[in-house]
Protein backbone atom coordinates (compact mmCIF):
# COMPACT_ATOMS: atom_id res chain seq x y z
CA UNK A 1 0.00 0.00 0.00
CA UNK A 2 0.87 3.25 -1.31
CA UNK A 3 1.33 6.04 2.17
CA UNK A 4 2.12 9.44 2.15
CA UNK A 5 2.83 11.38 5.33
CA UNK A 6 2.85 15.25 5.23
CA UNK A 7 5.16 15.27 8.39
CA UNK A 8 7.35 17.80 10.43
CA UNK A 9 9.54 16.53 11.92
CA UNK A 10 9.68 19.18 14.98
CA UNK A 11 6.12 18.09 16.14
CA UNK A 12 5.66 15.37 18.16
CA UNK A 13 2.23 13.86 16.88
CA UNK A 14 3.81 13.66 13.32
CA UNK A 15 6.58 11.67 14.64
CA UNK A 16 4.28 9.17 16.22
CA UNK A 17 1.76 9.11 13.47
CA UNK A 18 5.30 8.05 11.33
CA UNK A 19 6.04 5.54 13.98
CA UNK A 20 2.52 3.84 13.51
CA UNK A 21 2.84 3.48 9.82
CA UNK A 22 6.06 2.25 10.00
CA UNK A 23 4.82 -0.37 12.84
CA UNK A 24 2.08 -1.39 9.98
CA UNK A 25 4.70 -2.28 7.96
CA UNK A 26 4.91 0.59 5.78
CA UNK A 27 7.64 2.76 5.09
CA UNK A 28 5.70 5.81 3.79
CA UNK A 29 6.60 8.51 1.17
CA UNK A 30 7.50 11.49 3.32
CA UNK A 31 7.19 15.44 2.60
CA UNK A 32 8.42 17.65 4.73
CA UNK A 33 5.85 19.95 3.74
CA UNK A 34 7.51 22.86 6.06
CA UNK A 35 10.10 22.52 3.30
CA UNK A 36 8.39 21.79 0.67
CA UNK A 37 4.79 22.66 1.03
CA UNK A 38 2.20 21.56 -1.01
CA UNK A 39 0.97 23.81 -3.86
CA UNK A 40 -2.48 24.80 -3.73
CA UNK A 41 -4.22 22.69 -5.08
CA UNK A 42 -3.07 19.40 -3.77
CA UNK A 43 -3.50 21.63 -0.49
CA UNK A 44 -7.08 22.13 -1.19
CA UNK A 45 -7.41 18.79 -2.40
CA UNK A 46 -6.26 16.77 0.92
CA UNK A 47 -8.44 19.46 3.10
CA UNK A 48 -11.63 18.42 1.09
CA UNK A 49 -10.31 14.47 1.09
CA UNK A 50 -10.03 14.78 4.73
CA UNK A 51 -13.50 16.37 5.06
CA UNK A 52 -12.31 19.20 6.97
CA UNK A 53 -12.96 22.93 7.17
CA UNK A 54 -9.87 25.10 5.77
CA UNK A 55 -9.98 26.34 9.53
CA UNK A 56 -10.30 23.25 10.75
CA UNK A 57 -6.90 22.33 8.87
CA UNK A 58 -5.26 25.30 10.39
CA UNK A 59 -2.91 25.15 13.09
CA UNK A 60 -3.94 27.78 14.93
CA UNK A 61 -1.35 27.42 18.51
CA UNK A 62 1.37 29.61 18.55
CA UNK A 63 2.30 33.38 18.08
CA UNK A 64 2.23 33.67 14.40
CA UNK A 65 -1.42 32.59 13.91
CA UNK A 66 -2.57 35.22 16.76
CA UNK A 67 0.24 38.13 14.53
CA UNK A 68 -1.74 37.50 11.49
CA UNK A 69 -5.29 37.67 12.62
CA UNK A 70 -6.13 34.39 11.48
CA UNK A 71 -9.30 34.26 14.18
CA UNK A 72 -11.01 36.71 12.40
CA UNK A 73 -13.93 34.73 11.57
CA UNK A 74 -14.20 36.90 8.71
CA UNK A 75 -11.94 35.81 6.98
CA UNK A 76 -12.11 33.88 3.87
CA UNK A 77 -11.61 30.39 2.69
CA UNK A 78 -8.89 31.45 0.28
CA UNK A 79 -7.55 34.07 2.95
CA UNK A 80 -6.84 31.36 5.17
CA UNK A 81 -5.44 28.99 2.28
CA UNK A 82 -3.07 32.54 1.32
CA UNK A 83 -1.65 32.41 4.83
CA UNK A 84 -0.89 28.47 4.88
CA UNK A 85 1.14 29.25 1.03
CA UNK A 86 2.70 31.92 2.86
CA UNK A 87 3.35 29.84 6.18
CA UNK A 88 3.18 26.34 5.72
CA UNK A 89 4.09 26.03 9.14
CA UNK A 90 0.01 27.16 9.61
CA UNK A 91 -0.91 24.24 8.19
CA UNK A 92 -2.20 21.25 11.10
CA UNK A 93 -0.24 18.31 10.61
CA UNK A 94 0.19 15.58 9.70
CA UNK A 95 -2.05 15.03 7.01
CA UNK A 96 -1.36 10.99 5.78
CA UNK A 97 -2.73 9.86 2.58
CA UNK A 98 -3.26 6.34 1.29
CA UNK A 99 -5.87 4.24 -1.13
CA UNK A 100 -8.04 4.17 1.84
CA UNK A 101 -8.63 7.95 2.66
CA UNK A 102 -6.85 10.84 3.59
CA UNK A 103 -6.42 12.05 7.49
CA UNK A 104 -5.32 14.66 9.62
CA UNK A 105 -4.11 12.59 12.24
CA UNK A 106 -4.55 14.49 15.39
CA UNK A 107 -4.42 12.36 17.58
CA UNK A 108 -2.05 10.17 15.97
CA UNK A 109 -4.17 6.94 16.04
CA UNK A 110 -6.52 8.53 13.33
CA UNK A 111 -4.01 7.10 11.01
CA UNK A 112 -5.33 3.77 11.73
CA UNK A 113 -8.35 4.39 10.10
CA UNK A 114 -6.61 4.29 6.86
CA UNK A 115 -3.78 1.82 7.20
CA UNK A 116 -4.50 -1.89 5.85
CA UNK A 117 -5.98 -4.47 8.89
CA UNK A 118 -2.92 -5.87 10.76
Amino acid sequence: MSVTIYHNTACGTSRTTLQLIRDAGIEPVIIDYVKQPPARAELVDLIARAGLSVRAAMRDKGSLYDELGLADPGLSDDGLFDAMQAHPILINRPFVVTELGVRLCRPADKVREILPPA
